[in-house]
């Protein structure tokens, strides 16, 4: 029971990474109804950032974290603008190749800068682990900030997008970008404003998954990004809470999986799981069907 235990809340903890990430796929796809896949390579300039800061430069960790943020969402601005801004009316597959160009072109720059070798990570997070069960079950305290974190994201954007003007600015152009233009609301700044906030989240998560797995390479962001890709299609693309619940499940998954049948076959159970679950609800979990006009 124990190990029950400990296997679920290190699958909640994997998993609420997955759900930040997913959470900047959803909000980019919702809005400006594109597939960013760089995003997962945010990830990788955000464990970047916070090693050259901390280990490198010497600064506390609070700082290098917001150092991270702010790099990342100047990053994700600057690859909207340059790359997908240009692209606005052309075909999904020229939006689709452009991003998987500017995903290689992130990779192989960190591969040039920081080079091939494997960087070894120093968790920013300094809180003693917790234990339950007699001393059974023990919560690092990278677990418990990143569950805290994902709870708090959550529940902070989707205030955001319900109270607040630019929130609501999001909404209507996920409906409609013509009407929402119509309406005076300037849809190229919205798009801008989304892209950054997803790269803001993924600064976050890059930093609590290089603090629990505290390896650092050019390709970190890969793996992560595809399967926080997963995860938003797994619980509705488009859908902030689908993003969670699926980023969760997704997590809980994958580490029973490597527990209890092989660490090996994990990915290949947890892709299974995801096609299973398209072909009964094809929309995801939390996902609206979309009817379109014809």
């Amino acid at each position: 029971m124990a190990s029950f235990f400990s296997y679920l809340i290190n699958g909640i903890s994997l998993g609420s990474i997955y759900a930040i990430i997913a959470l900047g796929y959803t909000m980019v796809y919702g809005i400006a109804k594109m597939l960013n896949f760089a995003h997962g390579d945010i990830i990788m300039v955000g464990g970047f950032t916070v090693f050259i800061a901390c280990s490198q430069m010497g600064l506390p960790p609070m700082v290098g974290v917001l150092l991270s943020v702010v790099v990342c969402t100047l990053l994700g601005v600057t690859i909207e603008r340059i790359a997908y801004k240009p692209l606005r009316g052309a075909s999904p597959l020229s939006v689709l190749i452009t991003a998987i160009g500017v995903s290689y072109f992130l990779q192989n720059a960190a591969l040039i800068i920081f080079g091939a070798d494997t960087k070894s990570f120093r968790s920013v997070i300094n809180i003693p682990p917790v234990s339950f069960m007699n001393g059974q079950v023990n919560i690092s305290g990278e677990t418990m900030v990143t569950i805290a974190a994902c709870i708090v994201i959550m529940i902070t954007l989707t205030l955001f997008i319900n109270k607040t003007k630019a929130g609501q600015a999001m909404l209507a152009v996920s409906e409609d970008k013509g009407a929402a233009t119509l309406m005076g609301i300037n849809v190229n700044k919205t798009i801008a404003v989304t892209f950054a906030i997803g790269s803001a989240l993924a600064a976050i998560a890059g930093v609590l998954l290089c603090s629990a797995y505290p390896v650092l390479s050019s390709t970190t962001g890969a793996m992560p990004g595809i399967k926080a890709f997963v995860a938003a299609v797994f619980g509705g693309i488009g859908s902030i809470p689908g993003a969670m619940i699926g980023g969760i499940l997704l997590g809980v998954i994958e580490n029973f999986a490597k527990a209890y049948i092989s660490s090996q076959l994990s990915d290949a159970i947890v892709f299974g799981v995801l096609i299973l679950v398209l072909l009964i609800k094809p929309t995801g979990i939390m996902g609206k069907v979309i009817q379109e006009k014809v």
